[in-house]
């Protein structure tokens, strides 16, 4: 059987946690890696998965990312199946309100899903790190012949506090839903860890579309997938928890572990910037058979310059994306974005640099991450001292520089007559 799946990616949250690398972005559109940005994974999952009809549901400061989707996943339309289409808020609730929560998200785009008439929907989050073959999860959707399956992956017991936990039989029947409780119940067998949910799910559509009408109707729902829908389907519908540590990604080597993150708070984002850093890490974005696929930039290649005693430029254990030069500095354990520049004798090291960032002569960074377009002074230490830092930029608890950057102006061709 030849199933119909439409997918919606739900792109609209505020991220208020990662500011200030959100005040002029969601979410979704922060990079990370160099060259990438959040929404990337899960758009690379779901076509390397095969799923080319794909609505991605925007709403706060939604500028950046509707120029990514632009320049990196607009979609010919050869086939008119075939689609990657941002969507906003349709102001088709009873209140003509934005997007409430995401289960009114895909309620006011169920015109989308009656046009398609797809046997499956799949509504995944575009807020997280990781590689998911998401055929798999259907496959194993309709071998169980469930009405809902949730994409699920253990974590350890005390963590339970900060994700929505799936209560599941031994055979992956779903029982409950525990939203953000310590006592959460663990996995069968193993009293050390819990089911946390990934907030990504398949539906079977006529389930789908009835139970976001009746949610629609009730006064007290939140509107959400977490909180509402899926604790009212518990008895009523045959849900399984879909087990993230059996997805077997082609290309990687046989028993690699899954790598999945919820880059929700600036120290998450960092501590996930720097596991790219290792020699073999957990997250591998250079394996061809799963490409990692982004806007085509013209870049040209990074370039390392000068070779003298007090004046070398290198890097070590770091990435460095496309058009970047450092000139006479040293990079370590660092990821810098597209055309940064390290003058002499500048030293970057266990810092995230996103793009066009300029970093002067003899300044030291570390311990940060610098949003687009940063200028650092000759001479200027960042990271070196966290009181003064306090004064001007914003500190983590756990003591990560976050200095804010400016939007560059788009460049409007002109015409000389």
């Amino acid at each position: 059987m030849q199933l119909r799946v439409l997918a919606f990616v739900l792109a609209g949250g505020k991220g208020t946690r990662l500011f200030p690398l959100t005040k002029e972005r969601a979410k979704p559109a922060v990079p990370f890696g160099g060259r990438y940005r959040i929404v990337d994974f899960v758009l690379s999952n779901l076509v390397n998965s095969g799923i080319y009809s794909i609505y991605v549901l925007i709403q706060f400061k939604s500028q950046s990312l509707l120029q990514h989707l632009r320049e990196g996943w607009e979609v010919s339309g050869l086939l008119k199946n075939n689609f990657i289409i941002p969507v906003p808020a349709q102001m088709r609730s009873a209140e003509e309100d934005w997007y409430r929560g995401t289960a009114d998200a895909i309620f006011q785009n169920l015109n989308l899903i009656q046009q398609a008439d797809p046997h499956i929907v799949a509504i995944f989050g575009a807020d997280h790190i990781y590689r998911m073959n998401i055929r798999q999860m259907i496959e194993y959707h309709v071998e169980k012949r469930a009405g809902v399956t949730v994409a699920s992956i253990p974590v350890e017991k005390q963590m339970a506090i900060e994700f929505g936990v799936v209560e599941a039989t031994s055979n992956g029947n779903i029982t409950g839903f525990h939203e953000k409780k310590a006592d959460a119940p663990t996995i069968p067998g193993d009293p050390t860890r819990v089911y946390a949910s990934m907030g990504n799910y398949i539906f079977s559509t006529d389930i789908l579309i009835r139970e976001i009408l009746a949610d629609q109707k009730r006064k007290d729902s939140a509107h959400d997938f977490g909180k509402d829908i899926l604790p009212r389907l518990i008895g009523r519908v045959d849900m399984y928890a879909y087990d993230f540590q059996t997805n077997i990604i082609p290309g990687d080597p046989f028993g690699s572990p899954q790598y999945w993150r919820d880059v929700g708070t600036l120290d998450a984002y960092y501590e996930a910037s720097m596991d790219l850093r290792s020699v073999s890490p957990a997250l591998n974005l250079y394996n061809r058979q799963w490409p990692l696929r982004t806007a085509g930039y013209f870049d040209a290649p990074a370039k390392f310059v000068f070779d003298e005693d007090g004046r070398r430029g290198m890097a070590i254990d770091s990435i460095i994306s496309g058009s970047s030069i450092i000139s006479g500095g040293s990079v370590r354990c660092s990821v810098l974005g597209r055309s940064v520049r390290i003058h002499t004798g500048a030293e970057v090291e266990d810092s995230v640099i996103f793009d066009n960032c300029d970093i002067g002569r003899h300044a030291k960074v570390r311990h940060a991450i610098l949003d687009k377009n940063v200028k650092i002074p000759e001479g200027a230490e960042i990271g070196y001292n966290l009181e003064k830092d306090r004064k001007k930029y914003h500190v983590t608890e756990s003591g990560i520089v976050v200095i804010e950057g400016h939007q560059s102006t788009v460049d409007i061709a002109t015409l000389q007559v």
